[in-house]
């Protein structure tokens, strides 16, 4: 028996060894490889709840350019795999700075601050002011939104709209 095991185990060590497949050293990069958790994501509603998207191929270096974008809605492919956009928004103004975010709206918002439009622009704003200040994390970026017929909406989390 141990023989048959020592033949079995050279044989497979001849086949490995002619695969063709050389060792190599480390590959060193000067980043860390994080995968398609890195850059910006646009959150968009689904049936199941908020779902991110990344932004492939495209920079910003202001939120004004993440929001229009977000409101080109997602693309054809995403509508067919049941994401939407179920955000509407009067005129607004978005800045932010470290951990906080504020969206000045001009008119009336129809959201209650607690429903998957309001996640959408909570999420997709967190995540870009963690990527346009990579001293802040997403998870650490509150948004208030600012209503001029109404209080403010917030300030609020990106975790408080993700379901598990």
């Amino acid at each position: 028996m141990r023989v048959r095991q020592g033949v079995s185990a050279g044989a497979l060590g001849l086949a490995l060894m002619g695969c063709g497949v050389q060792p190599t050293g480390v590959i060193g990069t000067d980043e860390y490889a994080f995968g398609p958790t890195r850059g910006v994501r646009m959150y968009y509603a689904s049936a199941s709840g908020l779902r991110g998207v990344p932004v492939l191929r495209q920079e910003f270096d202001e939120l004004s350019g993440v929001m229009k974008l977000f409101f080109q809605g997602p693309s054809a492919d995403q509508r067919r795999d049941g994401l939407t956009n179920l955000l509407e928004l009067p005129g607004f103004q978005v800045s932010g700075t470290g951990t906080r975010v504020t969206v000045s709206l001009d008119g009336h918002y129809a959201g209650t601050g607690r429903d998957q439009g309001t996640g959408q622009l909570v999420c997709t704003l967190a995540r870009a002011q963690s990527v346009l200040d990579p001293k802040v994390t997403t998870d650490d970026v509150e948004v208030t939104i600012r209503r001029p017929d109404a209080d403010d909406l917030g300030p609020y989390r990106c975790a408080e709209f993700l379901d598990g």
